[in-house]
C-alpha cells in the first residue's frame, strides 16, 4: 500500500529534513507540501538539495489543503500546529513536529510556552523506556504522534536507563550540550547568523528556562514509572551554539545510586539499547562526535563513571535534524502503520 502525504513548513529545516527521509520511503507518496510566506513558490528554490521533489510548489498551510490525505506531517513553530490539527479529525496519521503536543501537564506548558494548551499525543521516541517496556508498544498503531524536541529526547534517552534501573539519582542532573544552529530552525535571527556564531561558542536559555526541560523530565519520569509531575526529577540543562550546521552533543552527568557497582551500571545501559539499531552503546573508554552521526537516525553513546566525582557521565551524539526531529517523526510513522521500523533510515553517517 501507498501512503499520501502533506507536509506542512516544508520550506523550513525540520520539513526539509523530513520530506528527505520520506522522498525515499518505498511505501510513501509526498503529494502536498505547504507553507506561509513562501506559498506559491517552488519547493526547489527553498530546498535544493531535493531534486526529486522539484516538481512540486509549495500551496498555503489551511486545514483544506492539508485534509485528503492518509498522513499529514506539520513542522510548524510552536504553538502553531494546534489550530491546524483540531481541524484534521478526518485524518488518519497526524505527526506533529512541534510542541503542541509533547507535554501532559498544562501548568508545564503554560510555565515554558504559553498560550492554548493541547492534548498530549503518543510521544515519538521508540526506545525510550517506559516503566519496564519502550516507547515503541505505545506508538503501534498510534494515529496522533508528537515527534520530540531534539535537545530533550537527546538527554532523555541518555539518562533513561540509569533511572529506570535505579542506578543513579535523578535528583541532580546536569546536562551541557552542544548544539548546532538549525535546531533553532530557519528564522532570520541576528544571533544565529553567520558572523555571530563563526569562532564562538554562545550559551543560551541560561537558569532553567530552556523550553524542553519539562519534556526531560516528563520522560525521565516514565522511565522511572513516576507521575508526569513528580518534582524529585531536577535537571541543570544549560545548551551552547557552536559553529556547525546540524548535531547535538550532550554531556550529562548524574550521582551514582549508593551501593551501586560499576558493572551495574554499565549493564542498566547494555540492558536498555543492546539490542536496539538506532541507539548504540560505544565500546568502556570510547565517546562519539557529532560528525559520526551526521545524516543518520543514530544516537551513538558513550558512558564513563568517575568514581572521585561519585557521578555517571554520558555523553551522546546525534543529528538534531535527523533522529533529533525527522527521523524520529519518520521512525515512528512506521511503527504506526505496521511497517520495518528501519524503512528509509540509515545508521549510516556522512564523512568527511
Amino acid at each position: 500500500m501507498t501512503y499520501s502525504v502533506a507536509v506542512s513548513g516544508a520550506s523550513g529545516y525540520a520539513g526539509g529534513e523530513i520530506l528527505r527521509l520520506l522522498a525515499a520511503h518505498p511505501d510513501i507518496e509526498i503529494r502536498t507540501v505547504t507553507a506561509h510566506s513562501n506559498a506559491g513558490q517552488p519547493l526547489v528554490q527553498h530546498q535544493p538539495h531535493l531534486r526529486s521533489l522539484s516538481h512540486l510548489t509549495l500551496q498555503d498551510t489551511t486545514p483544506e489543503i492539508l485534509a485528503g490525505h492518509d498522513i499529514v506531517v506539520l513542522a510548524l513553530p510552536h504553538g502553531q500546529s494546534g489550530q491546524y490539527t483540531d481541524a484534521l479529525g478526518e485524518t488518519a496519521l497526524v505527526i506533529d513536529a512541534g510542541a503542541d503536543h509533547r507535554l501532559t501537564a498544562s501548568d508545564a506548558w503554560d510555565a515554558f510556552y504559553g498560550g492554548t494548551f493541547h492534548e498530549p499525543w503518543t510521544y515519538g521516541v521508540p526506545e525510550l523506556l517506559v516503566g519496564g517496556a519502550k516507547q515503541r508498544e505505545a506508538l503501534r498503531g498510534a494515529t496522533r504522534i508528537a515527534a520530540p524536541g531534539c535537545n530533550a529526547s537527546t538527554v532523555s534517552l541518555s539518562l533513561a536507563p540509569g533511572v529506570a534501573a535505579g542506578v543513579i539519582d535523578a535528583g541532580d542532573i546536569v546536562s551541557v550540550l552542544a548544539v548546532g544552529p538549525s535546531g533553532a530552525g530557519k528564522s532570520l535571527k541576528t544571533n544565529l547568523l553567520g558572523s555571530e556564531i563563526l569562532g564562538t561558542a554562545n550559551p543560551y536559555a541560561v537558569g532553567g528556562t530552556h523550553r524542553h526541560i519539562p519534556e526531560i523530565r516528563q520522560a525521565l519520569a516514565a522511565a522511572s514509572g513516576r507521575p508526569s509531575t513528580d518534582e524529585s526529577i531536577r535537571i541543570s540543562f544549560t545548551p551552547v551554539i557552536v559553529p556547525m550546521a546540524r548535531g547535538i552533543l550532550a554531556t550529562s552527568t548524574a550521582p551514582i545510586s549508593e551501593g551501586v557497582s560499576d558493572a551495574e551500571i554499565r549493564a542498566a545501559w547494555e540492558s536498555a539499547y543492546g539490542d536496539e539499531t538506532f541507539v548504540q552503546l560505544l565500546p568502556a573508554g570510547e565517546f562519539p562526535r557529532t560528525a559520526d552521526v551526521l545524516g543518520a537516525n543514530t544516537a551513538l553513546m558513550g558512558l564513563a563513571i568517575d568514581r572521585a566525582a561519585n557521578r555517571v557521565t554520558v555523553v551522546t551524539a546525534v543529528d538534531n535534524l535527523v533522529k533529533g526531529t525527522a527521523g524520529a517523526a519518520v521512525q515512528s510513522m512506521n511503527l504506526a502503520l505496521g511497517l520495518p521500523e528501519d524503512r528509509a533510515l540509515s545508521v549510516n553517517g556522512v564523512a568527511p
